[in-house]
């Protein structure tokens, strides 16, 4: 299940698209009257926040398998880039944890009176990156919900900061929060041998070290700046908490070594119904 979706397959999926999914999603990237938040909140990522959005909302569909009765859970929800979107597409509930406080503040007061099933939860968990004096150790956190209680989990560009203890913890307490037969849907870096090839090459953005060990690192002096994982590795520490790729991964152009739609790898894992 890990192997690149080919063209032929893309336009397959293209053709497949519901209709109205996208019709929804034009409309959410060009709707000046969704909020923004100020620019000095903008700590997730360069690009059009509403059109990052809209093409996240469009990919947890198309390839994820949401649907508009599942509750969410967004493990890194930032400033809402993917809530908001969300807002116009969910008749469930949302929930979003962030280790920023200020970023679950401006959601809990832009996002939420407006829509009350969407809330905003605070984990002061330490990352050397985002929040360096957070009092949680990653390797240790418990997420604040019930065993079982999410249809869908996301993680866009989570995993790219967080080191092997704190990705291992995180595996533990998704498939814990999930409900069997339950998906989550990542955005993140995966080195499989064409991705070797591109950071060997220098062509790889972040310019990855290859090395030994399981973890390739962008900076090692700021090793959560950014991190890949060895493909096998990762799927594996994933499979141990029975939460297995349900569908090939959808390949980004980080490497340099290939084209793609997207720029980070797009991996679609699934709680098996016995665990």
């Amino acid at each position: 299940m890990n192997a690149i979706v080919p063209t032929p397959q893309l336009a397959v999926l293209r053709r497949q698209t519901d209709p109205r999914l996208e019709w929804l999603c034009a409309q959410i990237a060009r709707n000046r009257f969704l909020p923004v938040p100020p620019p000095e909140l903008h700590f997730i990522g360069d690009g059009d926040f509403r059109a990052i959005g809209a093409e996240f909302l469009r990919n947890f569909v198309r390839l994820g398998g949401l649907r508009p009765d599942h509750k969410v859970l967004e493990i890194g929800c930032g400033v809402g880039r993917m809530a908001l979107p969300l807002t116009q597409y969910l008749d469930s509930s949302y929930d979003g944890i962030d280790i920023v406080l200020d970023g679950i503040r401006w959601c809990a007061s832009t996002i939420t009176p407006a829509y009350p099933e969407f809330r905003f939860h605070h984990l002061d968990i330490a990352n050397g990156l985002y929040n360096p004096d957070g009092r949680i150790e990653g390797e240790t956190a418990t997420l604040p919900f019930k065993a079982g209680s999410y249809d869908f989990v996301i993680l866009t560009s989570v995993v790219t900061h967080l080191r092997t203890a704190d990705t291992e913890r995180y595996a533990a307490e998704i498939a814990r929060v999930l409900k069997p037969g339950g998906r989550c849907f990542l955005s993140l870096f995966l080195a499989d041998t064409t991705a070797r090839a591109g950071i060997a090459k220098g062509t790889a953005r972040p310019p990855f070290r290859d090395g030994a060990g399981v973890e390739l690192l962008a900076d090692p002096e700021h090793p959560n700046a950014a991190v890949a994982y060895d493909e096998q590795f990762l799927l594996g520490r994933f499979a141990a908490h029975g939460l297995h790729a349900c569908r090939a991964v959808m390949r980004g152009h980080w490497s340099g070594q290939r084209e793609a739609e997207n720029f980070q790898d797009l991996l679609v894992l699934e709680k098996g119904t016995a665990s």
